[in-house]
């Protein structure tokens, strides 16, 4: 008798392929729905200071979980980034900052 040829997905291979259909769904809908969105006004607007709010409401809590210290660092990062207009330096100078603060046992 032939063997018969079965395919079983564990479900933790149901869920990765779930999960990058749905990224790629967002995407898709993120494309098709960018022409439809407002270029002007409150809402263009809002839209534009996204990624700013995202970033803090990421930043936030860490720096409250180190106290003091994190609370240091993050003025650290903020005068260097008002100081060189550079997200980047002022980002290696945050995480510099940090692991300085934790080699001292102070964070």
């Amino acid at each position: 008798m032939p063997e018969v040829w079965s395919l079983t997905l564990d479900p933790l291979t149901l869920v990765i392929i779930g999960v990058a259909i749905g990224t790629y769904a967002l995407r898709l809908g993120g494309l098709l729905l960018a022409e439809r969105l407002p270029r002007r006004g409150a809402i263009a607007a809002g839209l534009e200071r996204l990624p700013g709010i995202v970033l803090l409401a990421l930043v936030v809590p860490a720096v409250a979980d180190l106290g003091l210290a994190g609370l240091a660092a993050a003025a650290l990062t903020a005068v260097t980034a008002l100081a060189t207009r550079n997200p980047l330096i002022a980002m290696i100078v945050g995480a510099g900052a940090i692991a300085g603060l934790r080699a001292l046992g102070w964070a």
